[in-house]
């Protein structure tokens, strides 16, 4: 028996998505309320759920701990509102639960339109077991608890999912944006950090989130401070600490940034986790005009995710600096077919077409990526582009 456990508060946007993606799958669905105002109830109901109440005890842990209590299941999947379930990821998740020697399972999770790294791992579905408890205020996880129970119990397995299983749309800047969500995971950064000073986990996100924020100088400072402390068996801290540090240092200090993308990239990491490190760095080696390795970094990146549109983005710009007008093409349609929504890379074909000689196609192209990013907001690059592009074009040909 599986049981989907979730905590929630004012999801009702986006928890009936979450609810479908799991129909068929789980066998029990516990929705534990911390508080909604909105139709987050009726939502979970209609699809299902049961619905149990719980007043917000201040942080994610003991939250998820109590709404681990609460179900039945031999088999725990932890989903959020903003994460759904694949549906190809069930056969091979469903194999691996059968398995009687694996206690959890990492699931690779697609980080739908985050700034940096396409794909994570997340420990979130376990055997249900006593001593499997969650901590940590910020990014609350099990996985101290596991560590722990196998010193005591050597016999259990954690093992990963070669299969992406879970879309998460949480990190996408919109979203960031639209509530306090910043805010309360810096809080929740900060206290853990006073708790464990130069934890290598909390220095990479707080780290992160400063140089991303523009506070350079604290953002190298705790992500070097974590990079100190952290040790070499743990490899996703610290791939996370080097790619950090590589992006806050690609303008100024090159030579440096490189370093850390490629120590990133040495880590013993599933190739989807270090797809992010890979395409920044093919992207910094086309800035520096080393169009071979870039063009070799960015092709593996698209032989490991296909389905991952920047990939064949980043390509087509290789490919069209380096005069392989055929190839920058090829790249960019498949990019337009996986993220049709996306004004850049419109734009950046319609240069392509036109370069070709194809004016036809590249009107239609920076047409298509004009009206884009109206129809996002984006008036003063829309107009930016209108007007560099009918020097080039008349856009307002037939």
């Amino acid at each position: 028996m599986l049981s989907l456990a979730m905590i929630v508060r004012d999801e009702e946007e986006r928890l009936g998505r979450c609810l479908a993606s799991v129909q068929g799958f789980c066998d029990e669905l516990l929705v534990l309320d911390t508080g909604s105002t909105d139709g987050t109830r009726a939502v979970a109901e209609a699809a299902g759920a049961r619905v149990e109440e719980l007043p917000w005890p201040g942080d994610f842990a003991p939250a998820r701990n109590a709404c681990l209590e609460r179900v039945q299941g031999d088999w725990v999947l932890v989903l959020d509102a903003d994460e759904v379930l694949l549906q190809d990821a069930r056969a091979p998740l469903q194999a691996l639960m059968a398995q009687p020697d694996v206690l959890v399972i990492n699931l690779l999770r697609f980080e739908d339109g985050a700034l940096q790294s396409p794909y994570s791992s997340v420990s979130r579905l376990f055997r249900r077991h006593p001593a499997l408890r969650w901590n940590r205020a910020y990014h609350s996880s099990i996985d101290d608890s596991v560590i722990t129970l196998r010193q005591q119990e050597p016999h259990w397995r954690v093992v990963d999912c070669s299969e992406p299983a879970l879309v998460h749309d949480g990190y996408r800047p919109d979203r960031l944006a639209a509530g306090d969500k910043a805010r309360r995971l810096r809080e929740a950064m900060e206290a853990e950090l006073r708790e464990r000073p130069g934890d290598p986990y909390a220095c990479a996100k707080l780290g992160g989130l400063e140089v991303s924020e523009g506070h350079r100088e604290r953002g190298l400072a705790l992500l070097r401070q974590g990079l100190a402390h952290c040790p070499a068996e743990a490899a996703a801290e610290r791939y996370e600490l080097e790619l950090h540090l590589a992006i806050a240092l690609a303008d100024d200090a090159p030579d440096e940034a490189e370093r850390h993308y490629r120590a990133a990239l040495a880590l013993p990491l599933a190739p989807r986790l270090s797809l992010g490190a890979r395409l920044n760095l093919g992207a910094l080696l086309l800035r520096r005009g080393r169009l071979d390795e870039a063009a070799e970094l960015t092709g593996t990146a698209t032989r490991v995710a296909p389905e991952l549109a920047l990939g064949w983005y980043n390509l087509g710009l290789i490919r069209r600096k380096a005069g392989d007008l055929a190839g920058a093409l090829e790249a960019y349609e498949t990019a337009v077919a996986l993220a049709p929504q996306n004004p850049e890379i419109h734009q950046n074909r319609g240069a392509a077409q036109l370069l070709g000689g194809n004016l036809d196609a590249a009107r239609d192209s920076f047409r298509t990526a004009i009206g884009l990013l109206l129809q996002q907001d984006r008036r003063e690059e829309a107009e930016d582009l209108a007007r560099r592009a009918g020097e080039l074009v008349r856009l307002d040909a037939a």
